[in-house]
């Protein structure tokens, strides 16, 4: 029997992949082997948290070398406070390395063991498992040697902070490769150095312009990190030039490729934090000529800058999980098909029936063969089975039918705002509800062959990346949707609450860089990434955007406060024109 493109070839009790055909039976699959592709995902997870402890590790070990303890005499009375803060949070830090790699350790060992067969004294004398336990080691040489002041502790700490970069090398694509390892492998220490320098050392930073705020020492410490910050760029540009040298052999690597549109996105991140440097810059030059200048706009920028960089990592860990540019060269995309499928097109305003999709129909088929042999019913589909669920035209049409709707929604949300903003029309100030229709129409549409309109269970749905993604975005939208609802209409008046939307709107942007899609063709994920990115990268405005209409009075906040709404217009108007399919 077919269903679109599935072909079934007969039915039989063992359960059935809708994707191909192949016969998997649950029985013969482990609790493990069902949640490979969470697995996967969480891994992807998980080494964005590392990578971003590991960077503030080296970034704080940055700051008390290079920064704290030179200027121990230019800091006066604060100088042991700033110290001891600085010590005390490198070694939070490299605790939370040590755990979060377990973790890991833990996850990729358990996936391994279960995927290749191997034995776990087989796997723990591979690479991975070898740089995992040199970077624990590592991590915790620094988190003992911080809870000292000596000049003995400060050089294990920087003994430490070296394992650690070199344990990241000893798992990037330089280690993997044949030609050019060493110099590749050296660059992305440079590269990572650099952006641990400037980014991971942005919190302790901070702390030390609050405990030097009206005294010269803020103009000293203001200057020492900005010349440390200008070189963490050198670096990162130097390291990304020989990435580009060594990992991309065309330009249409650069469109044609998932590693390539993900280099780009950083790239365009990238670009946003050195227009707060550079903003940062400015105002530190005024500090050192005028200590008496406000320091305020210099704080609120570097909060930002933070907020972009742990972001950034995060899409630097999700690059660990794609291949190189130059080894995918079968399957590009070319620029030709990227404006196929991004040329606006009429909205779909009209769902297909649920029940023409292709697993309820599927499944429907199976429940009806089954009754008729008086036998259980097969599973049309097996989440976390490790196949991607079939798509169909009506598959096509329902999501793009989703996507569509949420649109009009956020574009309501985005007028409404800034309707709210001119002061002209004070009930529109309850828009944050519309989030809550939002994620009340994705939880019944998101996923079909889920609870709450599939035959597939919720809990069973979770083995699922992508289902367990879209969920993680419901979670989001209702939090930030109910906090700014509160927010607006004085319901909650602490300050601490009305961050909890632009936080959450870049986390949710943030969020969206790691989002993927299975569908079994390289080509097709690449086309839908191009699509997701933009939504990505205008949560992540709005959300910073919004912070800063928070945090930053006077101008800057002002004009903050208008940009953040644009965005989320923007977000709507590239959802009503989504599509997954290509005008030709």
């Amino acid at each position: 029997m077919s269903v679109g493109s599935v072909q079934v070839s007969h039915y039989d009790p063992p359960r059935l992949s809708a994707a191909t055909g192949c016969r998997i039976s649950l029985r013969n699959l482990s609790p493990m082997s069902l949640l490979i592709d969470i697995f996967g995902f969480l891994a992807v997870m998980l080494r964005g948290v590392v990578v971003a402890a590991q960077s503030i590790t080296l970034g704080g070990i940055g700051f008390l070398v290079l920064l704290a303890l030179p200027l121990r005499n230019e800091l006066g009375t604060v100088a042991p406070v700033i110290l001891a803060r600085v010590r005390r949070w490198i070694g939070l830090a490299a605790l939370a390395v040590i755990v979060i790699q377990a973790l890991r350790l833990g996850v990729a060992t358990a996936t391994l063991s279960e995927t290749t067969g191997l034995s776990l004294t087989g796997l723990w004398s591979a690479d991975y498992f070898t740089a995992g336990v040199l970077s624990i080691a590592a991590a915790f040489l620094v988190a003992v040697a911080s809870r000292s002041a000596t000049p003995g502790a400060v050089v294990s700490m920087v003994l430490g902070g070296a394992g650690l970069l070199l344990s990241s090398a000893l798992t990037s694509h330089a280690a993997a490769r044949f030609d050019d390892r060493l110099s590749l492998g050296l660059a992305g220490a440079l590269h990572q150095l650099g952006a641990a320098i400037w980014i991971g050392g942005l919190p302790f930073f901070l702390f030390a312009l609050a405990r030097t705020e009206g005294t010269s020492g803020m103009a000293a410490v203001s200057r020492r990190y900005s010349l440390m910050s200008m070189g963490s760029v050198a670096a990162i540009l130097l390291g990304g030039v020989a990435f580009a040298f060594g990992y991309f052999d065309s330009p249409e690597a650069v469109w044609g490729t998932a590693y390539g549109v993900m280099v780009s996105t950083k790239v365009v991140l990238f670009m946003a934090l050195l227009l707060f440097g550079l903003a940062n810059f400015r105002l530190v030059e005024r500090l050192r000529r005028n200590p008496a200048t406000p320091a305020l706009r210099l704080r609120r920028f570097a909060e930002v800058e933070l907020g972009i960089g742990l972001t950034i990592f995060f899409a630097a860990a999700s690059l660990t999980s794609l291949p190189p540019a130059i080894d995918l060269v079968q399957g590009r995309v070319t620029l030709t098909e990227v404006a196929a499928r991004l040329v606006p097109q009429a909205p779909l305003l009209v769902s297909p029936d649920h029940a023409d999709l292709a697993i309820p129909k599927l499944q429907a088929e199976l429940d009806a063969k089954a009754a008729e042999a008086r036998q259980e019913a097969p599973q049309a589909f097996v989440p976390g089975a490790g196949l991607p669920p079939p798509k169909t035209a009506e598959d096509i049409a329902w999501s793009e039918y989703n996507h569509h709707w949420a649109g009009l929604v956020v574009l309501a949300i985005g007028l409404l705002s800034l309707a709210e903003r001119t002061g002209r029309a004070p009930w529109a100030r309850h828009w944050p509800l519309l989030f809550l229709v939002l994620a009340f129409f994705l939880i019944i549409r998101s996923d079909p062959e889920v609870w709450p309109l599939g035959s597939i269970g919720l809990w069973e749905s979770m083995r699922d990346p992508e289902v367990v993604q879209h969920r993680v975005f419901m979670l989001l939208i209702i939090a930030f949707g109910l906090f700014e609802w509160a927010v607006r209409t004085g319901r909650m008046k602490s300050p601490g609450a009305a961050l909890v939307f632009p936080l959450m709107t870049a986390m949710g942007g943030g969020f969206l860089l790691a989002h993927s899609h299975q569908l079994g063709n390289v080509k097709e994920e690449l086309l839908i990434e191009y699509t997701h990115i933009p939504l990505a990268l205008f949560g992540i405005a709005a959300g910073w955007g919004r912070w800063l209409d928070l945090r930053l009075p006077g101008q800057g906040g002002r004009i903050a406060a208008w940009i953040w709404p644009l965005c989320f217009i923007a977000v709507g108007l590239s959802l009503v024109f989504y599509r997954e399919t290509s005008v030709v």
